[in-house]
């Protein structure tokens, strides 16, 4: 089925108005919504509610406008990323499905979801957390109908992470945990991201002393953030399908560093869209929808030779001083501010850069 895409501006903390309004100016069923991807304005952390404050925004507005059920809207994968560092604007993407067709010369937007077996807090950071991933990558693969892998372009995660209650419960069944409850954001990030790579075929399975340490391994294509909401792998996958109808395509690149804004422009090529060479943000002529990305501050303190201090800083956490970062690099690049920025990028991209996914509007 075709995916229709929609970028909303989050006015306030709890604003869903404009999902309201795209719904009520019948451009889109509530009932069609099957994603939302957004930036909300908190800190970003473990105690940021402004995600939770957007969560239930957007699910109230798809229950009352919509015929599905409080348990159905619950099940509708939303992923939200909190810290709107620098000049990022808060902003949601929605993703809604139609029964549009199209000729099967055209490749068009595809979605499909799955969610992974339980994950156990013994399995974040080791190979049995790859695995179960890898598994779910493979099953959202089918459910979005893709056979081949080359034509997958972006898996965003949702993960669980630990706490003391999960790291206790483990012990008392005589497991170990592989890190600390305050490290096991990043780490649960990370062994996700080797779990996409690995159903995806882009790396091969890890061996256990290379999760979290062999940065160098990585996934091109992941997107990965981790909660304590959940007990499974959520997975939302995103390819290219021919015959799949509707208006976009969506495409992917890396940026090599926080500077490479070339990469931007890469995955916006990859994506269908003609840019010249040396590419300028008025070359996209409004037919980008967003970009997503991912980014981390580079672990050899280096940026293009020069020393970078963003490890050091004890008053700011390097995390937003990198997403601040590259976020202003990528609303130059596209002339909008309102970007997706995430970081905890570990094996996500190589070091210091990340995945960039760019979904374009192609016109018919």
């Amino acid at each position: 089925m075709a995916i229709d895409v929609k970028k909303i501006e989050i006015k306030s903390v709890s604003d869903a108005s404009g999902l309201d309004e795209w719904i009520t100016s019948g451009a889109v069923s509530a009932d069609a919504i099957v994603a939302v991807i957004g930036k909300t304005e908190g800190n970003g952390g473990v105690n940021d509610f402004t995600r939770i404050l957007s969560d239930e925004a957007y699910r109230r507005v798809l229950a009352a406008r919509g015929t599905r059920s409080e348990a159905a809207i619950k099940e509708i994968p939303m992923v939200w990323s909190g810290g709107c560092d620098g000049i990022i604007t808060p902003h949601a993407v929605a993703f809604a499905r139609n029964e549009d067709t199209g000729p099967e010369t055209e490749d068009r937007m595809v979605m499909g979801t799955a969610m992974s077996v339980e994950l156990l807090p013994e399995d974040i950071g080791r190979p049995a957390m790859v695995e179960k991933v890898a598994d779910a990558v493979r099953d959202a693969m089918q459910d979005a109908g893709i056979s081949d892998t080359v034509d997958v372009h972006y898996v965003q995660t949702k993960t669980p992470l630990l706490t003391v209650e999960t790291v206790q419960d483990a012990h008392a069944r005589g497991q170990s945990v592989a890190c600390e409850v305050h490290d096991s954001m990043g780490v649960s990030n990370g062994t996700t991201a080797l779990g996409i790579g690995v159903g995806l075929g882009e790396i091969a399975m890890p061996k256990a002393e290379e999760i979290c340490r062999d940065l160098d391994i990585y996934s091109a294509v992941s997107s990965c953030s981790s909660g304590v909401e959940l007990d499974r792998a959520q997975i939302v996958l995103f390819g290219n399908k021919a015959g799949a109808g509707g208006r976009y395509r969506i495409g992917h690149a890396v940026m090599e560093d926080a500077l490479h804004m070339d990469g931007i422009y890469d995955a916006i090529r990859n994506a269908g869209l003609d840019l010249p060479e040396r590419a300028r943000a008025e070359d996209l002529n409004g037919r980008l929808v967003n970009c997503f990305m991912k980014c981390e501050a580079d672990p050899r303190a280096r940026l293009r030779g020069r020393r970078q201090i963003m490890l050091d800083d004890s008053d700011v956490h390097h995390h937003r001083h990198s997403k601040a970062a590259v976020g202003g690099v990528a609303a130059a690049a596209i002339g909008d501010a309102a970007v997706f920025v995430s970081v905890d990028a570990m094996h996500q991209g190589p070091q210091g850069g990340g995945p960039v996914v760019a979904i374009v509007d192609m016109g018919v």
